[in-house]
């Protein structure tokens, strides 16, 4: 039999309003589309919708709405296929062009741990996390897939160890460090003996910034400003300044075609 214990209030299953609501559908992002609910999706959505040139946003915005919802498209004047969405689990909003119907999109759940991904494992709690390891069939730690590992590393610190059941609660032992330090603690019993996997969020990184004007003579020394002449200076500027395709490109999302919408329908 599994034990499950964490050390901190299960996460409310209430979604928190946002600090800030966006003004506009064009304002999502692959970190804050994260932050919304369906409604909400809808929404802005269809309040920018009827504006100059929003068609051609369309398919951009729809692949960040992937991210974090299920995207489908369905005909409304099929009345058995429009049926399927209005059960109140699904928002619904329009195309500007009607001839490519209606989109009916819902929150992707993360009911299992072979749902983790490198995008949503970003936006779940340490609590949350354990809950999905402990439905993992009791197998512990070693029983995941190295892949999803590998998810799961990527946004939090993860440890275990494994003593006789007697001896996991021992006062000023690992388990009562790990929890001090902030860890949530998931208690697999295996037979006479418990494994603890400890999990904590990690925090984030700040990326370094490499600056590609900086220059080093032949022993690896950074030259600084005042060693380079006016001449030089002159030629470096005119070059940063140099408005080209390469340096205003900007990558766009790539777009998945219509008839690839994600998960099948249950009916």
């Amino acid at each position: 039999m599994r034990q499950c214990k964490y050390n901190s209030k299960k996460m409310s299953k209430d979604k928190q309003e946002m600090d800030m609501m966006l003004e506009s559908i064009l304002d999502i992002n692959a970190n804050n589309i994260w932050n919304l609910n369906e409604a909400q999706v809808a929404a802005l959505w269809e309040s920018d919708r009827a504006e100059e040139g929003f068609a051609s946003s369309e398919e951009k915005l729809l692949n960040i709405i992937r991210l974090s919802f299920e995207v489908v498209h369905f005909n409304p004047q099929d009345e058995r296929e429009a049926k399927k969405y209005e059960n109140g689990d699904w928002a619904i909003f329009a195309r500007s062009d009607a001839r490519k119907g209606m989109v009916a999109i819902r929150r992707k759940f993360i009911k299992r741990i072979t749902d983790l991904s490198y995008e949503n494992v970003k936006y779940i709690t340490a609590a949350t996390l354990l809950e999905l390891i402990d439905r993992n069939f009791g197998g512990g730690w070693d029983s995941i897939p190295l892949s999803i590992k590998d998810i799961i590393e990527s946004s939090f610190d993860i440890s275990t160890t494994q003593l006789p059941t007697s001896r996991i609660h021992a006062k000023g032992g690992t388990l009562e460090r790990k929890v001090a330090q902030g860890f949530e603690v998931l208690e697999v019993a295996k037979g006479t003996w418990t494994e603890a996997i400890f999990a904590k969020k990690k925090e984030p990184v700040a990326k370094l910034r490499c600056n590609a004007d900086a220059k080093y003579d032949e022993d690896g020394n950074l030259i600084q400003d005042e060693d380079i002449d006016d001449e030089s200076k002159v030629d470096d500027d005119d070059m940063s300044n140099d408005d080209t395709f390469y340096s205003s490109y900007a990558a766009e999302a790539e777009v998945k075609e219509e008839t690839e919408e994600g998960f099948p329908i249950e009916e």
